[in-house]
């Protein structure tokens, strides 16, 4: 009986999905955006509160920050602490998530609809947002376990990697700014009350309700969550990433596998271009097996297990990105491989072929992105902080479909410029 109901219910929210997702919005009287999508499939409420209070907004010397301000904000908030917070979410079948990324810093939660579980629930969010405590030992705590794990990270060549090719790509910018050892140890107490004072206000807030309520219900529930916030303002973005000279990398690492990553700076977040270069991406480096990278340098050559590549669009200029492990003594091989099925794919495209199999994938695995309540939240959540059309999920098969071969070609010469390649290799002889 409970896996015929999880497949009913299943069945009736990807139903929902293709029916279209009604996405409701407005601005609340505090000053934040909010946007709403009533869902009755299942007695649950999710929210989720998003401000523009990601990594980029860490002030000069003071990298991880934002994530550090984040990572205690529901770490003891008014009068509960933290022992407090989670058995009460608990006794109540609640959950609080979220977290900082690039871009933004979010708290989420999942309630009954029930009044009796709802209410409890949204006042320990409404705490956590407005009186988060930071406690001094709880506060040095984090900071010790974040230290560690950076430390940690360091010994490892995927994360080595990483942080050398964001640094590389964004060599002025903050999205290249990465947090340290030194630069967490140097960070106190009062630096988290100051930046949760400034980002975490309501006119930098944008609120995702899904689920098991009225209108009415979600424009009272949001008004609460914010009105309490300091009014602030809208947080300014710096000035837009200049593209990097190419350049290639290579770092010394006594690991076997070498780890390799190639890109630039692409793409932000409502760019026109942003469909003919998914589409496109997925017959280069994103359909898995089916994609040229795959076949060319995993199945012709056995260079590596997996190949990928990917946009990841910002508010900024966010990277495009190809990535492969392989032996170290055949680094070089599998990155003139990669380079050159990029070369052949900015050249000609994809074939007629492969544009349909693109097309039938992307459109015939949407539904799938739309069948949880929980994937609503974060596609609706996405809408709102970006500043999405409200109906880009209605949207979204049609652009798919009606994007040309020579649409891709033109996206991907304007994006993906050979002579601005990063080339970043770690244990590669």
């Amino acid at each position: 009986m409970k896996k015929l109901l999880t497949a009913v219910t299943a069945l009736l929210i990807t139903q929902a999905a293709l029916a279209g997702v009604k996405i409701e919005h407005w601005v609340a009287p505090s000053g934040a955006r909010v946007y709403f999508v009533e869902s009755r499939v299942l007695p649950m409420l999710d929210v989720q509160v998003d401000f523009a209070a990601g990594s980029v907004f860490d002030p000069a010397g003071k990298s991880g920050l934002a994530a550090m301000t984040r990572g205690t904000l529901d770490l003891g908030a008014g009068s509960r602490d933290e022992s407090a917070i989670a058995e009460q979410l608990a006794d109540i079948g609640a959950n609080l998530g979220g977290g900082a990324d690039t871009d933004r810093a979010s708290v989420a939660l999942r309630t009954l609809s029930a009044a009796e579980q709802r209410e409890p629930a949204l006042a320990i969010l409404r705490s956590v947002l407005h009186q988060p405590r930071f406690d001094a030992a709880i506060f040095e705590r984090e900071k010790a376990r974040t230290i560690a794990s950076l430390k940690e990270a360091m010994t490892r060549p995927d994360s080595i990697a990483g942080k050398a090719f964001w640094g590389a790509l964004y060599p002025t910018h903050p999205y290249g700014q990465q947090a340290t050892p030194e630069s967490v140890a140097g960070l106190s107490r009062d630096d988290l009350a100051a930046f949760h004072a400034r980002y975490y206000t309501a006119a930098n807030a944008s609120i995702t309700l899904v689920g098991d309520i009225s209108r009415r219900e979600a424009e009272r529930i949001a008004e609460a969550l914010t009105a309490s916030l300091p009014k602030g303002e809208a947080a300014a973005l710096p000035a837009a990433p200049q593209p990097a000279k190419g350049s290639l990398i290579k770092l010394a690492h006594p690991a076997s596998q070498a780890h390799v990553y190639i890109g630039l700076p692409a793409i932000e977040r409502g760019n026109a271009d942003f469909f003919p270069l998914l589409v496109g991406n997925y017959t280069l480096g994103g359909g898995g097996f089916v994609s040229r990278l795959m076949k060319e340098v995993r199945d012709k050559r056995g260079y590596a297990y997996s190949v990928y590549s990917y946009f990841a669009p910002l508010r900024q200029a966010g990277p495009f990105q190809i990535g492969l492990q392989t032996k170290r003594s055949q680094a070089g091989e599998a990155i003139k491989v990669a380079r050159d099925v990029l070369d052949g794919f900015l050249k000609d495209g994809p074939s007629e072929e492969e544009l349909l199999a693109a097309k039938a994938n992307l459109t015939g695995s949407f539904p799938l992105r739309l069948d949880s309540n929980k994937k609503l939240l974060e596609n609706a959540a996405n809408i709102g902080f970006y500043g999405l059309p409200l109906d880009y999920l209605d949207s979204y098969q049609a652009k798919v479909q009606a994007v040309t071969a020579d649409e891709i070609k033109q996206a991907f010469a304007r994006h993906v410029r050979p002579d601005n390649l990063i080339t970043v290799t770690v244990a590669a002889d």
